[in-house]
């Protein structure tokens, strides 16, 4: 568990995230972001994530007078193409056929913003996941379920069919998920501690 002496916020919808920050037992309210998701083609894939991730945490942060903002981005990218949330069901499996038996990179960025001090902090990972070769129907199937519509590369690797899709990863599981937990974890504790917020962990 996690305790400090301020509100923390959550800028983010995704009930991945939220789950993975009460696994390491941070209390926490949501307020999502209203940052559109836009990938600047001039900048790199760890940049983007880390860009937008910031934007989202200091975007929420102007409506509260204090606390701590947490801003984070997932992108997958393969052969240099960005992959972000399909806008279709007929883009989700576009999306599921290109990455059928290769290897893509998951990004994940995330951000925490100090309300009162304006103070900040910025980080990403990246993972590489490997599909074995879906067929079809398999792929068709999992998009009927709608599930695949909400999450960026079109599949989720948690609770989620799309798990059976991984053959293998290469670095933090949790990237894919939503968040690097052990990168975020001692992140977070480290800049409550510097600023004064941190009570205690256990």
């Amino acid at each position: 568990m996690i305790v400090t002496s301020v509100p923390i916020i959550l800028a983010s919808q995704s009930p991945r995230r939220a789950h993975l920050l009460k696994q390491i037992g941070l209390t926490f309210q949501v307020h999502p972001s209203s940052v559109p998701e836009v990938i600047d083609t001039t900048k790199s894939s760890e940049e983007n994530v880390s860009r937008l991730a910031m934007l989202k945490a200091k975007e929420v942060a102007e409506r509260y007078e204090h606390g701590m903002v947490i801003g984070s981005d997932t992108i997958v990218v393969i052969d240099g193409m960005v992959l972000g949330k399909p806008d279709s069901k007929e883009h989700a499996i576009e999306m599921l056929r290109l990455l059928s038996g290769r290897t893509h990179t998951v990004y994940t960025g995330f951000a925490f913003v100090d309300v009162a001090s304006k103070k900040s902090y910025i980080a990403h990972e990246k993972t590489d996941v490997t599909f074995r070769i879906l067929s079809d129907k398999e792929i068709a199937d999992y998009v009927e379920t709608g599930s695949p519509l909400d999450k960026a590369g079109s599949y989720g690797i948690q609770d989620d069919f799309g798990a059976v899709f991984v053959e293998r990863i290469s670095g933090d599981y949790y990237t894919v998920v939503g968040f690097p937990l052990s990168k975020f974890y001692t992140s977070f504790t480290a800049f409550a501690q510097e600023l004064g917020y941190l009570k205690g962990t256990i």
